[in-house]
């Protein structure tokens, strides 16, 4: 499916708002944040599903409820009060040992550091949601960690499209109003997000002509992404609405 670019905007503009609706996170990831209404247990939760958010979906929501119910329903207060304990839990190769870390880090952001965004923060000098990442990887790994866990905190420096950091900062940032982003972190402006690209979002891009590279990498991210920042450079990343839909739905099969 190729189209001009005046016909591919209005086609994906028109994806968005079709598929940008509370409808959507019925079966998605963000379903399980979306039961919380205080700042910290939305962007706990939130971070841990996306942490988790690969494979089946359905095994995502089911393992997202476990872990939810491992700490009480109360993500916070759970940080706040970790002991280092070891719960049973596994998602994939995410497992029991990967997710004490990930607690005793998110333990020591929050007593220590202030909070989940501050990991996120930009030093003198610097820009970009990939500083970003990079600065929170940075800040994440500092708490004592299993050499295994690194591969759970994706590395753009090395590569890697960091779709599931990507899509977290989506949720934590966009604000329309519509239902699905909790736009609750003020501090980074949507113009800098980017696109969660993976394999799907990929096939689609290619589909549609915006992306030639054959990787799904940071390299075929920024190659996407400034087609999407032509389409809209306020607000890029919602065309990841478009894209997913249009590929979960098999609309170009």
């Amino acid at each position: 499916m190729k189209l001009i670019k005046k016909e591919l905007k209005e086609y994906l503009d028109q994806k968005y708002l079709y598929y940008n609706r509370p409808e959507f996170i019925l079966d998605d990831p963000i379903q399980i944040p979306h039961s919380f209404s205080t700042k910290e247990d939305i962007e706990i939760s939130s971070f841990l599903m996306a942490t988790i958010a690969w494979g089946n979906r359905r095994s995502i929501l089911k393992n997202g409820e476990k872990l939810m119910q491992l700490m009480s329903y109360s993500p916070y207060e759970f940080v706040q009060n970790y002991n280092g304990e070891k719960l049973p839990f596994v998602h994939r190769t995410f497992n029991a040992e990967d997710l004490q870390f990930f607690l005793q880090a998110l333990h020591n952001c929050y007593v220590k550091n202030g909070g989940l965004e501050t990991l996120f923060e930009l030093n003198e000098g610097e820009f970009g949601v990939k500083q970003r990442i990079i600065n929170f990887r940075t800040k994440f790994l500092a708490t004592s960690h299993p050499s295994r866990s690194e591969k759970h905190v994706s590395n753009p420096e090395k590569g890697s499209a960091a779709k599931r950091l990507n899509m977290f900062l989506r949720w934590m940032v966009r604000n329309d109003g519509r239902g699905v982003d909790f736009g609750i972190w003020k501090n980074i402006s949507p113009a800098q997000l980017y696109l969660p690209l993976d394999v799907h979002t990929g096939n689609i891009a290619r589909q549609l002509g915006i992306l030639k590279r054959k990787q799904n990498d940071w390299t075929a991210l920024e190659e996407v992404q400034k087609i999407l920042i032509e389409f809209d450079a306020n607000d890029p990343v919602k065309y990841d609405f478009a894209l997913f839909g249009i590929g979960a739905n098999h609309e170009l099969d």
